[in-house]
């Protein structure tokens, strides 16, 4: 990864709260020493000594809307409201395989999922009774890590073109690799996931390290200063735009919501 990277193209900022698009292969917070993340470089353009709180991260290989906190008010009323699941987060991704539904129905995955020890992937536990589903890695993840217990996302298939799909996935928990894990574990790998089994390899913004095809398009939460409701969203990234322009053709997920079915 270059160390001449540029700022992350910013949504909203005000005094409470500032909002990023994250490139894929830069990390949220938390890299290894030398290289840079979203919050070393917004610090770094901030004045010595303010304040800047990580309130949730996206894995290094994804991007998308990203929102930090600019104060500790609003760290912890960001905190809460994303440990409550009262944020509303709205993923796409291109996968391989066969989705398992039909064409624009929803569907709901309630899955349990786990993380061994020191082990770096997250895994689909199986059904009492059921086969195992694990998924071996044939390299490390190295991002956030929350892992345990039962995690349940929406998704439908918007999109089939040759061998990929183009899914939107709508999330009520956050485990640690949640989505990469169930679409890998449900036979439908994101493109450019190696990690959980893909085969398609998947190039993100130049001079970033590995990137996978699952983007984080917009982010739904109530304003920890205003006290009202923001929905943030994030443009397809420029490397989706050049790899598949023919399954980008569908209105914003923002302007469906009320189409929404509700969780099973």
């Amino acid at each position: 990864m270059t160390s001449n990277l540029s700022h992350p193209k910013i949504i909203t900022e005000d005094d409470h709260l500032i909002a990023v698009v994250k490139p894929a292969g830069l990390p949220t917070a938390n890299a290894a020493r030398g290289t840079p993340s979203v919050f070393t470089i917004l610090q770094h353009s901030r004045p010595s000594g303010a304040f800047l709180g990580v309130v949730s991260r996206l894995d290094a290989p994804v991007s998308g809307v990203l929102v930090m906190a600019k104060t500790r008010p609003a760290a912890a009323e960001l905190s809460r409201q994303f440990r409550e699941r009262r944020v509303e987060k709205t993923y796409v991704a291109v996968v391989e395989g066969r989705f398992p539904a039909p064409l624009n129905e929803w569907v709901d995955w309630h899955d349990r999922i786990e993380r061994r020890g020191e082990e770096r992937l997250s895994r689909l536990l199986p059904p009492a009774g059921a086969a195992g589903r694990d998924i071996q890695p044939d390299e490390a993840s190295d991002d956030e890590d929350v892992s345990g217990g039962e995690c349940h996302v929406r998704a439908r298939v918007v999109k089939r073109l040759g061998e990929v799909s183009l899914v939107e996935l709508v999330p009520s928990t956050g485990r640690r690799h949640q989505l990469r894990a169930q679409l890998a574990g449900h036979r439908c790998p994101i493109v450019g996931d190696k990690t959980y089994g893909a085969r398609l390899p998947f190039a993100g913004a130049p001079g970033y390290a590995a990137a996978i095809a699952l983007h984080a398009c917009s982010l739904g939460f109530v304003h920890p200063g205003t006290g009202r409701a923001v929905v943030l969203e994030a443009d397809w990234p420029p490397a989706w735009t050049a790899r598949f322009p023919t399954l980008l053709h569908f209105p914003s997920p923002a302007k469906r919501a009320n189409q929404r079915p509700e969780p099973k």
